[in-house]
Order: structure tokens, then sequence, then C-alpha cells
């Protein structure tokens, strides 16, 4: 009886195995909306599908999830390509994603506007990143493709319009799914670019959604960003919008637009100087007409008609700055002449030869003062030592030896203190004060009673 009993994980097994071979499991596709999503930090996508009537769990491994062009939300209906299968730990069945597109709004679209609305808060789209651009470039950097029509375009509106300007291009692809990163690195190139680059034009021509993909690639729009050069975009035709346009410091509706924006035009700076040639010479002649009215007022004036009275009058101002002259050069002289005798006066009263005597005398006095202060250091010194002396040869073992005791050394020159530093027969020397005892020891014997005598 016990074996008609399946164990739960048999009947999961077996069930797993009939939704796993069922063709009309393996390769479904279901439209629902998604709620309860979670990214999980390993990149895996779980949520639920549902309708109004029912809900499943779903999973979209990385793997797959990776080339998704949008970001799943909460109440976005989605298409979902995928299979059935059962997750045997919680026995559940749940639906695994494979592909996955937007309801109702195409996936480019809903993946434009969600990077469009990353960045902005990130603050790529503020003005205050926005540069100005140079009035007259000089080198202009384009990152097109070198085949397509937008590059003849270009080059076609610059020789017409401003044909001083030094065109270099950094061909890129611009369609399709390695565009991006060519792009990318057109514009890198173009930073580093052995000659200053002054302003770089970005685009391409018009095209669907599709084609231009990649100038809605968070990639390209941060290396816009990071570009030291003024970038224009020059994407398709002026009705289409992309990421890069939001992000460059400036936007041209058209490949052509940008030159337009980029360089002025060569006749229109002719005709400007042409018109302040005009304006200058309009005013040069009116200044020499007023100068010349005044000069024909200056010749009827009082001196010109009577120029003798003129002459008198002005030798008479010379006469009165002369006599000006000689007397402030007297006063000046004077002025000098008290300032030396000052500096004299002061330059005898601080001899150097009378300062060097008395220097000396206070040398002499110093060198004096010191002798007698060194002689009264070095006695007391001296006293010191002696006393030292003193006091040392009364502890010295030779002034004992000098008062008839006697030091008593082994063959090796170690003093002997106590009985256990020798041995019967041991050879020792005995200094006494006048002589060295070589004796050998006949006996010890130790004392018992070491009272002091």
């Amino acid at each position: 009886m016990k074996n008609k009993y399946l164990t739960v994980k048999a009947l999961t097994n077996y069930i797993k195995r009939k939704i796993d071979t069922d063709p009309h499991l393996t390769n479904i596709f279901i439209k629902g909306e998604i709620s309860n999503f979670n990214h999980h930090r390993r990149g895996h996508m779980y949520f639920t599908l549902k309708d109004d009537h029912a809900r499943i769990s779903a999973l979209m491994f990385a793997g797959y999830n990776r080339k998704l062009a949008f970001t799943p939300e909460n109440g976005m209906s989605v298409f979902i390509k995928g299979e059935v299968s059962v997750y045997e730990s919680f026995g559940q069945y749940q639906l695994y994603v494979h592909e996955m597109s937007p309801d109702g709004i195409g996936a480019l679209y809903l993946a434009f506007e969600q990077l469009k609305e990353k960045l902005n808060k990130e603050g790529l789209f503020d003005d205050r990143h926005k540069r100005s651009l140079p009035k007259y470039p000089k080198r202009i950097g384009v990152v097109t493709s070198d085949t397509g029509a937008a590059i003849q375009d270009i080059l076609t509106t610059f020789k017409k319009r401003y044909p001083v300007a030094d065109i270099t291009l950094f061909p890129a692809s611009v369609q399709g799914e390695l565009a991006a990163n060519s792009i990318v690195d057109a514009i890198k190139k173009a930073n580093q670019f052995e000659t200053e680059i002054d302003v770089l034009i970005v685009g391409r021509g018009g095209g669907s959604i599709e084609d231009l993909q990649a100038f809605n690639d968070e990639r390209v729009a941060r290396a816009i960003f990071s570009s030291k050069i003024p970038v224009i975009s020059a994407v398709g035709h002026e009705t289409d919008i992309t990421i890069s346009d939001f992000v460059s410091d400036l936007r041209a509706p058209t490949p052509t637009g940008a030159v337009m924006l980029c360089v002025p035009s060569t006749e229109e700076l002719i005709n400007r100087i042409t018109h302040y040639k005009q304006v200058l010479l309009n005013q040069t002649k009116t200044l020499i007409q007023t100068k010349r009215k005044q000069l024909d007022q200056n010749m009827k004036s009082y001196a010109f008609r009577y120029p003798e009275q003129l002459i008198k009058q002005k030798e008479q101002e010379l006469d009165l700055q002369i006599e000006a002259l000689e007397r402030n050069s007297k006063q000046l002289l004077e002025k000098k002449i008290q300032e030396q005798k000052h500096l004299f006066t002061r330059l005898k009263t601080q001899n150097p030869e009378d300062s060097m005597i008395t220097l000396s005398k206070n040398f002499d006095k110093l060198q004096s003062q010191l002798k007698t202060v060194m002689k009264t250091v070095i006695m007391a010194y001296q006293r010191e030592l002696n006393t030292s002396i003193d006091k040392l040869n009364l502890l010295s073992p030779l002034h004992t030896i000098q008062r008839g005791f006697a030091l008593p050394f082994k063959k090796d020159g170690t003093l002997i203190k106590n009985h256990k530093q020798v041995k019967k027969d041991d050879q020792i020397t005995v200094e006494i004060q006048d002589a060295y005892l070589n004796c050998t020891i006949k006996d010890v014997e130790e004392k018992h009673d070491k009272k002091s005598i």
C-alpha cells in the first residue's frame, strides 16, 4: 500500500517534466501588466504578470534583459515571449521570459523618454554647462559617416559660406549596433587631436527613430557632455529630436544648419567690412571738415592778424619763465648745500676712528675682567678637586695598607673576600705597605663568630 504514495518531490518532478515537454508551453507569447517588479542586484528581473482575472510569477534572467531597450515598470503593459516551467523548491509554476516589449508604445521611444528623464535629473541638459562657440573658428571637426550625404552637404556649405576654415573629418558609423561605440571613439579622437579643434559637429542625415538610435545612446550622450570641445548636434531633419540635441552645446536642425550656426558668411563679412569702411570714411571726412573750420576761425583771430604783438607777449612770458627757473635753481642749490653740511656734521660726530678707540678700550677692560673671573673659577675648581682627592685617599685600599692592613689576592688577581674563594695548598699573594708576599694556604679555618672586634 505504501508504494502507491508519491513524495512531494516526485510529484513536482513529474509535473515539471510534463510542462517542460509540452510544446505549447515551451515557446509561448503572452500579454499582461507588470506588478511587484524587482530588479535584483545580480541583474535578474522578478515580477508578476497579471490581467483582470489571473496572475503568474515571472522571471527574466540578466542574460536576456541586458539587451532591453527600456526599463520595465509597475503598471506597464507588455508583450512577452518565453516558456513556462516549475520552480521545484516552491512547487510553483512560473513564466521564464526571453523577450519583452512594451504594449501601446514603441520600445525605442520609451527608452528615449526614460534616458532623457535620467540624464535631465543628473543635470546633463542644464544651461550652465553649455559653452559658447567661437565667432571665427579656424579648425572645425566633423563626426559623421565619410560616405553619407551629410558630409557632402557640410563640406559644400563650408566651401560656399566660409572657405577659410580648416575641416577635419573624424569618420564614424552612424547606424547599426556598432554605431554608438564608433561615435564615442570619434569624439575622443577629436579631443585628443594633435591640432586643437575649435568646434565639433556631430551628426548625420535624417531617418527613422531606429536609424537615429545611436544618437539616443547614453554612451554618446556622456561622450558629448565630457567633450572639451564645444559640440553642435546636427542629427536628421528639423523635426528629428535626439538625446544628443539636449546634451550638446548647440542644436542644429540639419547638418547644413550646423554649418550656418558654426561659421559666419564670408559674403556677409565682406559686406559688413565694406559698410564699416564707408562709415569710417564719412566720419573722417566730417572730422576733417570740422578741423578745417576751426583752423579758419583761428586764422581770423587776433593773434594771427597781429603776429608781432603775439611774439612780444610770448617773449615776455619766456623772460618770466627764465627768472622763475633761475630762482628755483638757486633755492634748490642752497637746500642741497645745507643738506651736505648736515650730513658732514653727522659723519664727523660718528667718526669710525673714535668708535674704534672706544671699542678697543672696552675690549681691554672686558678681557681683564674675564681673566680675573677665570682665575677665580679655576681656583674654586682646584680647591674642590683637592677635597675630592683627599676623600678618595681616605677610601683607597692603599691608605688602608699604610695603616698596617694587608690585601690578599688570588693568582689571577682576584681579591679574596671570603674562605670559599680558596682551599688548602692554593698559592696566593698578600700585599702589604712595601712588598708582595707569596704564600701557600696550609689550612682554612672558618670563623663562626662574626661579631666585630
